[in-house]
């Protein structure tokens, strides 16, 4: 309520630190002034602003954390959810465009046409459904579901802890979905066509090699699967441990086009393999050590996994980020004044 001489603040919904919208329990501020002047100046659109739907963000990441224990101990065979959950979030977000400002995750429209059908995103059906229900039973959108789905996987499976906020929407359709072809193809034909390939869809999204490089060591999860993609195998030997050890592999390993495979010749695309046969890597990750840019990177990577861990971090957080409201509010939106006066 607004008097003549202050203005009480109680259960006044903000952003908390931890990204998901909270109520400051029991908060009894009292701002005195003798005009409504210093308020205006401080939260003008706060005011105005729609609240934002409470979620549990805690229960939220413990349910996901849970959907990938049962899901390992279901298999038993030292896989899981956990790397496509980190691959649906890396897709949800990756279609975003500095220049028009279209894409990203806010909307989660992966849920419908045309998005769910692009070829890029085969194979994520069932771990949408998973993650939607979670969304469902602990009051976040989708879209946040599936970035926060990303971000606990990550930690779940020994990587750094990735910077993550709620506030995204929901869509009601794949109207407003972008054109397709804005997420990272394995191929485009030769090394050099990749590494221009590389760098025009990420450029685009406003990173740097450096930050390419960086998301790339996501490829130390999971493996590839015929029936999705058309390629077979997996990265590394570890599928569900996050490691700097696929760029060691890249510089460790002697890597050749693989021509056979379970003793017949291979008939799908363009794969490398090691020694043993056991291990692939994409044309796109071969690129990396290829270019002399992307080669430092990998070196480096390669010899401080403290290093990958602390840009993986940043660069997967800025990635979910991009295009969503909440990405724009922390860079000064309407409630920054609040923000700073609590110092929150």
């Amino acid at each position: 309520p607004v008097r003549a001489l202050g203005i009480r603040l109680r259960l006044f919904r903000l952003q908390g630190s931890s990204g998901c919208p909270r109520q400051l329990n029991q908060l009894r501020t009292f701002i005195m002034f003798r005009g409504l002047s210093t308020l205006a100046r401080l939260t003008p659109a706060a005011l105005a602003a729609p609240a934002v739907a409470l979620c549990d963000e805690k229960s939220a990441r413990g349910a996901l954390a849970d959907l990938i224990d049962k899901s390992e101990a279901k298999r038993g065979d030292g896989t899981s959810l956990g790397p496509t959950m980190v691959r649906l979030a890396w897709h949800s977000a990756g279609t975003f465009c500095a220049r028009t400002g279209t894409g990203g995750s806010d909307g989660g429209r992966m849920k419908y046409c045309p998005e769910s059908a692009w070829g890029a995103n085969a194979g994520l059906a069932d771990v949408r459904a998973a993650v939607e229900k979670v969304a469902q039973d602990h009051g976040l959108s989708r879209a946040d579901a599936y970035t926060l789905a990303g971000v606990v996987a990550v930690a779940q499976m020994g990587g750094p802890e990735v910077p993550w906020a709620a506030g995204r929407s929901d869509a009601a359709d794949g109207s407003t979905s972008p054109p397709d072809g804005r997420l990272p193809d394995a191929d485009k034909g030769s090394l050099g066509g990749t590494v221009a390939h590389l760098r025009a869809i990420f450029y685009r999204m406003g990173f740097d090699d450096r930050d390419i490089v960086a998301l790339s060591g996501a490829h130390a999860l999971g493996r590839c699967h015929e029936e999705a993609s058309g390629y077979w195998g997996p990265w590394t030997f570890a599928e569900t441990t996050f490691s700097n050890e696929y760029f060691r592999l890249l510089l460790a390993e002697t890597w050749t086009l693989k021509t056979t495979h379970n003793g017949r010749t291979w008939n799908g695309p363009d794969q490398f393999e090691d020694s043993s046969g056991k291990l692939m890597m994409l044309p796109s990750d071969i690129a990396l050590v290829w270019d002399k840019t992307f080669r430092a990177y990998v070196i480096l990577y390669s010899k401080d996994e403290e290093q990958f861990f602390k840009d993986f971090s940043r660069a997967f957080g800025k990635l979910l980020a991009l295009g969503t409201k909440q990405n724009a509010a922390a860079a000064g939106g309407p409630l920054d004044g609040l923000r700073k006066l609590f110092g929150l």
